[in-house]
């Protein structure tokens, strides 16, 4: 049974989740399916670390966490990290934020997982995952609460406890429900009586759980007064005594427990992070006897040497497991003068910042350089560990990469097989060196020499971009690229050099600073078309260019923040989807125009794309999330539905079969119960399914693209796992 159908299954009212339900993971390739093999194109990273863990009994065993990319298992043999979640399906997209983790120091298989990206009133409930062969196959506790991985405080301390006293007993530490507890091994879960917080409407709850020797602290980040409590006989909590407060330890971030001190090291901020910090601190606790020392190793505030004010709160903390007082700290949310680590040998009397030392080497993934001639150190650092088995073995999370060491003073990527990148546009040239083009948030654009490596010269630079909104290639001129995103020093560029190196726009409307959205190019590169959505949603009218981008003239007749589409023959034909209205509209004159085609076609569609067949004109397709597939011959004068899929999310095109007259299709949609990746060799009369239950990713419905030079290979967009590629097996 996949994950679909489980998450279809009831839940209990009234209690805090429904026993467990059999996951196992296996390959299903069933009738009309195709076997093939899938792969990450490699970017390397790209995303938040919110949660790094080494297991404390086993040497070279470890896991991450991310906001919205599942977790991953550290394969200490092949020197690389193995998803642990590409199995988890369309209906099941909410479980891929990965809130907490959690090992069992006396069972080295047994791995835990609180899974659920968003709190919010639409999104689903969260689970908890339950693994005994340390993630190759999972048993899965609905929850009737719901988690949030990619909220605010996403990167505080684990949520999720084993119990120091008893192996089947677990805790879950909640954003708006409180504690819950399991006494058989996370299959049920119930409410935790007498904790003595209460949630508010800040969302963040219970921020960490840690066991230090036979007691369990719990964090509160939800204000109030006391914000760490502690049980040391699994039922009584209260307020651990002469806490610090103020400010400056308003949240408590991360703890750590020196077992061999006896103390716990607890770092705070003015808020959970891992944006919004301004004050934090670091303290330790004395866990017999009592006593709380601070040790915090600089006070936020003042200002740098440039005099920006530096602000900054403190995030992950770590400590030595064989020698007491050893312990790491990070700094985050410290913009002015960059993020740190601090590191004391003597229990926090004294500290020094490894940032001052450190030598990167980003030769892997040299897109961490930002178009700058050095890399950061490091931003959104809450994620921290020290090796049990290596204490000069250090590894932290960034909002974009895992960095390592193995001598305190040289650190590189430790990212080989985790991808996280939210990807948002495909192209992939007819022609060049590069097979692939893409575009994601926050890391822009990327030009693919090779698929196996991240791209020797990182992110499209001249300008920088952070997130990409559009990415157009002409269609008879494919060494001509435009692309658009969003970037502090334009919005806007194009390459001559098939997406290898890019020059700004000359100029650009205005309205591009705060509103970028799709770009395209007519077939032969003389003309351009930039539509305008805010992140708010707000649209705004298109603009024109035929001038490379010197000069923009708004377009009236361009229905606001529809996607402009290109035909790939003519030069002077554009098209555009009005999904509002269930329009298609379109522009014999070069874009300066543009009339309604046909009318009647599904209005209010939440997701579509509208894409032309490539080497002909006026071959239209459009998907519609709820409405199937539709296709047009004659420029979008008429639509006939397609009757082989009642879903079709995302379309693209690759090369033909031996012996075919069409291109082949691929697709994300629904062809008989689930959604899954589809290709047709016979113009969308009949699909085969191309990926199978252990590769799913979440959410794949932004873009699908098929390599134009070789028959069979799909590149796949995921939110939250990076660029997949499939090929048939052969």
């Amino acid at each position: 049974m996949n994950a679909s159908s489980l998450s279809r299954r009831a839940v209990l009212a009234g209690t805090a989740a429904v026993a467990a339900l059999p996951l196992v993971t296996g390959r299903a390739t069933a009738a009309g399916s195709s076997a093939y093999r899938w792969r990450n194109v490699v970017i390397g990273g790209t995303g938040f670390i919110t949660g790094v863990l080494f297991h404390p009994r086993v040497r070279g065993l470890a896991y991450v966490r991310t906001d919205i990319g599942g977790a991953y298992r550290w394969d200490d043999r092949r020197d690389r990290w193995v998803p642990l979640l590409d199995h988890i399906g369309w209906d099941d997209w909410n479980l891929l934020g990965v809130e907490a983790m959690a090992v069992d120091p006396a069972h080295p298989d047994r791995l835990y997982l609180a899974c659920g990206t968003y709190a919010q009133e639409w999104a689903g409930n969260g689970a908890v995952l339950c693994s005994d062969d340390r993630g190759a196959t999972w048993r899965r506790t609905d929850l009737t609460v719901k988690l949030g991985a990619n909220e605010d405080g996403r990167g505080t301390g684990e949520r999720l406890l084993v119990d120091p006293r008893d192996s089947d007993t677990l805790w879950l530490g909640t954003r708006h429900d409180g504690l819950l507890r399991s006494t058989d091994r996370g299959a049920t879960w119930a409410p935790v009586s007498g904790f003595p917080a209460v949630p508010s409407a800040t969302g963040q709850g219970i921020t960490l759980l840690v066991a230090a020797g036979r007691a369990v602290y719990a964090g509160w980040g939800d204000g109030g007064g006391a914000n760490l409590f502690r049980t040391s006989d699994g039922t009584t909590w209260e307020a651990v005594p002469g806490q610090p407060s103020g400010t400056a330890a308003r949240v408590p971030v991360r703890a750590a427990y020196d077992r061999q001190g006896r103390e716990l090291y607890v770092t705070y901020a003015d808020a959970p992070g891992p944006n919004g910090q301004s004050d934090g601190s670091v303290h330790k606790l004395r866990t017999v006897g009592g006593g709380w020392t601070e040790v915090t190793p600089v006070k936020p505030g003042g200002t740098t040497g440039e005099g920006a004010a530096d602000t900054f709160g403190y995030g992950g903390v770590a400590v030595d497991a064989r020698r007491p007082g050893t312990v790491v700290v990070s700094t985050n949310n410290r913009w002015a003068a960059v993020d740190t680590l601090y590191r004391s040998t003597d229990g926090g009397r004294s500290w020094r910042s490894l940032k001052d030392t450190a030598v990167l080497d980003v030769s892997e993934t040299p897109y961490l350089k930002w178009g700058e001639e050095q890399p950061k150190f490091g931003w959104w650092i809450q994620a921290l560990a020290v090796d049990p088995y290596d204490a000069r073995h250090v590894v932290y999370g960034t909002g974009a990469t895992l960095y390592g060491t193995r001598d305190l003073r040289h650190w590189a990527p430790r990212i080989r097989g985790l991808e996280e990148a939210s990807v948002t546009q495909l192209v992939s040239p007819p022609a060049g060196r590069a097979h692939l083009i893409s575009g994601s948030r926050d890391i822009g654009v990327m030009y693919h020499e090779r698929l196996t490596s991240s791209p020797a010269h990182g992110m499209a630079t001249n300008p920088v971009l952070g997130s990409a909104t559009g990415l157009a290639q002409a269609a008879r001129r494919p060494a001509y690229v435009v692309r658009a995103g969003w970037g502090e020093h334009g919005n806007g560029a194009y390459s001559h050099d098939g997406g290898r190196t890019w020059a700004p726009f000359a100029a650009q409307p205005p309205i591009a600073k705060d509103a970028p959205g799709p770009i395209a190019v007519n077939a032969d590169g003389t003309v351009l078309l930039w539509s305008f959505v805010h992140w708010d949603g707000t649209r705004y009218p298109a603009h024109r260019s035929a001038d490379g981008g010197a000069t923009w003239s708004e377009i009236p007749s361009f229905p606001k923040g529809a996607t402009p589409v290109a035909d790939p023959a003519d030069p002077a034909l554009f098209y555009a989807y009005d999904t509002d209205t269930g329009t298609l509209l379109a522009s014999t004159d070069g874009g300066r125009s543009f009339t309604a085609r046909a009318t009647g076609l599904p209005a209010g569609d939440s997701q579509f794309k509208l894409v032309a067949a490539p080497d002909r004109t006026g071959d239209l397709w459009l998907s519609t999330k709820w409405n199937g597939l539709y296709r047009s011959t004659d420029g979008g004068g008429a639509f006939t539905k397609v009757d082989s899929c009642w879903a079709s999310y995302t379309l693209g095109f690759g090369k033909a079969a031996d012996g075919a007259g069409y291109p082949a299709l691929y697709q994300v949609g629904s062809t008989e119960a689930i959604t899954a990746v589809h290709r047709s060799d016979d113009e969308a009369r009949t699909w085969v399914r191309i990926n199978d239950d252990d590769h799913q990713w979440g959410w794949t419905g932004e873009t699908i693209t098929g390599d134009p030079r070789v028959y069979g290979r799909v590149y796949l967009a995921t939110n939250g796992r990076g660029i997949q590629y499939g090929e048939p097996v052969r």
